[in-house]
């Protein structure tokens, strides 16, 4: 029987006005939703009148992002492969609402909603959660792209498992990891806005540093020569092409920016997450170099952690 938990009274402030996460988690909900949920439950160490769960551990992770996309977006069924990214829900949202909110602004303030309205996700990855949430909340088509063929696997695998996303999820492999749009985009198709979640690292040493900071901020102790007897990367998740690329997320959004110069007839918004803030000179001045007609800076924050989404357009 799970606790009674108290109700939430304060709400992540910095999380997006339509987002369904900005208050706390109520376990109790999310228990209801997806029963197997309460065996990763853990007292908060915090507030121990509170529940709460290991953040360090992937299954748990796993199991809450299963419940959240059932309770609050009719998702039934999700779950990814060992080792692949598994995104914060509330973060991912974020970037949708105020997706929502740059194409309204473009329809008289009022959100377009509905099939008609096509969006192209950019590195979908195994979790497809952006579709996921941006068809839920709007009723938005979207097509995602991968490189990755295992990834594209799992996400059709959650396509297929959910009744009616068949219809409205479609998955493209980009044969090319040169490219972005090339390989991807066809002659006739339009898309009012592209999103796309960028590897924000270099390296794969780089993403290993970052990882280890994570595992420490969470207060997971390193032994000797820092290692630790779990793999960081393992619980955190993240295949090397979700994680780093040649340049980090400076050298692809820059590619991005110079590829979508050949197909701005098609796109209304291209858009992309900038998790750092030293990297928007390089992409503004990107952006220059192809006389984008506007560019849009929305700033994001979920608790301490910051980014931004940078849009553009040529129209």
């Amino acid at each position: 029987m799970l606790p009674a938990i108290r109700k939430p009274v304060l709400e992540k402030l910095s999380l997006h006005p339509r987002n369904r996460h900005r208050g706390r988690y109520d376990f109790a909900q999310l228990v209801a939703a997806l029963p197997a949920l309460e065996a990763c439950l853990i007292p908060n160490p915090f507030d121990a009148k509170e529940l709460t769960i290991d953040f360090a551990n992937p299954e748990s992770v796993m199991a809450l992002n299963a419940a959240l996309l059932k309770a609050f977006y009719a998702v039934e069924s999700w779950r990814i492969p060992p080792g692949y990214l598994c995104p914060p829900i509330p973060g991912r949202a974020d970037y949708v609402h105020h997706a929502a909110d740059l194409l309204a602004n473009d329809h008289r303030g009022s959100i377009p909603r509905g099939p008609a309205v096509r969006v192209l996700d950019i590195g979908v990855g195994a979790n497809c959660i952006y579709p996921l949430i941006g068809h839920h909340e709007y009723g938005w088509r979207f097509v995602g792209s991968d490189c990755d063929a295992a990834a594209l696997g799992a996400a059709q695998k959650i396509v297929d498992d959910n009744a009616g996303l068949a219809a409205v999820i479609e998955l493209r492999q980009q044969s090319s990891k040169q490219n972005i749009f090339a390989g991807i985009l066809a002659p006739d198709d339009r898309f009012d806005l592209v999103m796309c979640n960028p590897p924000f690292h270099a390296s794969a040493r780089e993403a290993e540093d970052s990882a280890m900071r994570k595992w420490k901020n969470l207060g997971k102790n390193l032994g000797k020569a820092g290692k630790t007897k779990s793999n960081p990367k393992l619980n955190f998740g993240g295949q090397a092409a979700e994680l780093w690329c040649d340049g980090g997320e400076v050298g692809f959004v820059c590619r991005m920016v110079a590829e979508s110069a050949a197909c701005r007839s098609q796109v209304g918004w291209f858009s992309s997450l900038v998790s750092n803030e030293e990297s928007l000179p390089a992409i503004y001045a990107a952006l220059r170099d192809v006389k984008a007609r506007r560019v849009e800076t929305i700033d994001m924050a979920q608790g301490q952690k910051k980014s931004r989404i940078v849009a553009w357009r040529f129209w």
